[in-house]
């Protein structure tokens, strides 16, 4: 697959031939859901808590006489059953993490690359750097690409600059090379690539 390469001003940088093992997949959607779950699960806290009956600081005392009330048999007003009793299997802090093979990884983000360029959502650029952190200047650049939500990856190191004045913007993420992953793929319409990035993942798949 041949794609121009652009500069951030619009203009014509040459052309890049992307690999068809990376680039040129048929999409499974079953594998990029799977990728997309494994990191939301990770990514969450898991810090919610509610208190059990062992833990609600109420009295042991038996709440009334065993026999002869007409009532259900009660020992202990901590029952999940009466207010400000504990929470019958609430919430425990725990990790919602879950295994998925490294093979799996590596093809779904294949997959999701193959997605875009499938899409025509992929553009490649010369490079992603600025002179001066100017959000105005950026955002310049960015309606002359016709770019409102994309995902920019750069290099080895995000250009200083870049990074200053992109990070305000809504819709717009910029990530290094090693930060790349199918769920920030995915939710945004285009993916910026720079040269330096398409040789990256030349590397990391070859």
């Amino acid at each position: 697959m041949k794609l121009d390469i652009t500069t951030l001003d619009g203009g014509s940088a040459g052309s890049v031939e992307l690999s068809d093992a990376i680039f040129g997949l048929e999409p499974r959607a079953d594998i990029l859901a799977r990728m997309v779950r494994y990191q939301l699960a990770k990514r969450r806290a898991g810090t919610h808590k509610s208190k059990g009956r062992s833990e609600v600081d109420r009295t042991r005392k038996k709440i009334y006489k065993q026999k002869g009330t007409g009532g259900a048999r009660h020992g202990a007003a901590s029952a999940p059953q009466f207010r400000g009793g504990g929470k019958a299997f609430g919430p425990i802090v725990r990790d919602h993490a879950h295994d998925l093979p490294k093979k799996v990884r590596a093809l779904a983000l294949r997959h999701a690359l193959s997605a875009k360029a499938k899409d025509g959502g992929i553009i490649v650029i010369d490079d992603a750097k600025l002179n001066e952190p100017k959000t105005k200047l950026l955002l310049g650049h960015f309606s002359k690409l016709e770019l409102s939500s994309a995902l920019v990856i750069g290099g080895a190191e995000i250009d200083v600059n870049f990074g200053l004045a992109a990070r305000s913007i809504p819709n717009v993420d910029v990530l290094p090379i090693q930060g790349i992953n199918v769920y920030d793929i995915l939710r945004r319409d285009k993916l910026v690539l720079t040269r330096a990035a398409v040789d990256a993942l030349e590397a990391r798949f070859s």
